[in-house]
């Protein structure tokens, strides 16, 4: 029996980008397309434009708003400011346009499907960088204060340095389900958007 494929609704600022990722994906039997009248707020809703910019953020926030929760975007160039917004959103994985292959497109899809987040590392670096820059020094505050534990705080920075979920659980021994519901804890106390979102929030606060 045929798995239930993945709804993508795709949101593209120009034709060739649209037709490009159609293309890549239209043959795939385990991605279909959805319009927004037909899209449930479970589909991946999947962003592609030159680079990011207000234009794109104004775009994921409607997204955002319509009750989209798996935003992912492809773009040319990132701006930093705009990516950190773009993750503030709620952005879950990332996909330079030169490293779109099909099989790379389709893996973005799946992983935001599934709960993961899908952050290069070169970029995540950027986004700590980022954060790193805007955080104002003397403002560290301990786990005690924030209400962030030794052993979430841990997992936190190896999501940070942009490992995975089976990554996560071989080096600290958890399990993968344990590894999920320490960052579904994280996420959903602070109320946060998703690891990504979570990372850029341990960086503000100083956690990691």
């Amino acid at each position: 029996m045929m798995a239930e494929r993945l709804s993508l609704l795709l949101h593209a600022t120009d034709g060739i980008s649209r037709a490009g990722v159609a293309a890549a994906l239209g043959p795939r039997q385990e991605v279909r397309f959805v319009s927004v009248d037909e899209a449930r707020p479970d589909a991946v809703a999947m962003v592609v434009t030159d680079r990011t910019d207000a234009r794109s953020s104004q775009v994921l926030r409607e997204l955002r708003y319509r009750g989209f929760t798996k935003l992912v975007l492809v773009a040319s160039e990132f701006d930093d400011a705009e990516l950190l917004t773009a993750i503030e959103i709620g952005v879950c994985g990332v996909l330079r346009r030169a490293e779109a292959t099909p099989e790379a497109l389709l893996r973005l899809v799946q992983a935001a499907a599934g709960g993961e987040s899908n952050l290069p590392p070169e970029l995540l670096g950027r986004l700590i960088q980022r954060v790193s820059r805007l955080h104002r020094p003397g403002s560290r505050r301990g786990g005690a204060i924030t209400g962030m534990t030794p052993r979430e705080t841990e997992v936190l920075r190896m999501v940070a340095d942009g490992l995975d979920t089976r990554e996560i659980s071989e080096r600290l021994n958890y399990s993968q389900r344990t590894v999920k519901s320490i960052l579904h804890d994280i996420i959903s106390r602070f109320q946060l958007r998703n690891r990504p979102h979570a990372v850029a929030f341990a960086l503000r606060e100083g956690l990691i």
